[in-house]
């Protein structure tokens, strides 16, 4: 079975954008980018809502030059992609399904048969997930800033302990920490 990981870009405060949806403040300097692609690597599948599909979209025709930011655009295209909507008619990249409600029997299949870890991405999806005991494990990347206001990035209502297992700092004070959901500790 592979393993399901929330892995979220978000303030110290915990909000993935700000009150006006902005994430601006979350573009990661090159080391933190860097590290998170090597995060990124071992992923074969990516579950994300509407709203994170239409934010990575983006990396779906990234050029390929030799730079962090578009080693990331080769890893992700390079992944499986289910997105959970309602609202969209299709999607029209390789490799991505769409699926129109998150099911988490269907999920649990989904993990029992995956040869490669899975991820999970958009806070309210995450949430949907948390919930349904799927979470394997959470690892946080920290931007040095506050926004006050905006969607949080772990889901409301749910409880979970968490055992930290890995973490590092980062020149610019950036923090990646990693969790395992559930574990006793």
């Amino acid at each position: 079975m592979a393993p399901l990981t929330a892995f979220f870009i978000c303030s110290l405060d915990l909000r993935v954008a700000d009150s006006t949806g902005g994430f601006g403040w979350a573009e990661p300097p090159e080391d933190v980018h860097a590290f998170a692609n090597d995060r990124e690597r071992p992923v074969g599948t990516h579950l994300c809502g509407r709203r994170m599909w239409e934010t990575m979209r983006f990396w779906e025709t990234m050029p390929d030059e030799d730079s962090v930011p578009c080693d990331f655009g080769r890893v992700w295209r390079g992944v499986d992609k289910v997105v959970y909507s309602t609202t969209l008619a299709d999607v029209d990249a390789p490799r991505t399904r769409l699926e129109r409600r998150f099911d988490p029997e269907a999920v649990r299949r989904l993990k029992a048969e995956a040869t490669a870890p899975l991820t999970v991405g958009g806070a309210e999806l995450a949430g949907h997930a948390f919930r349904a005991g799927l979470v394997d494990h959470l690892e946080l990347l920290l931007a040095p800033v506050l926004v006050g206001e905006g969607p949080r990035a772990l889901p409301e209502g749910s409880r979970s302990r968490l055992t930290l297992v890995e973490q590092r700092t980062f020149p610019a004070g950036w923090v990646h920490l990693h969790y395992v959901v559930g574990a006793d500790g």
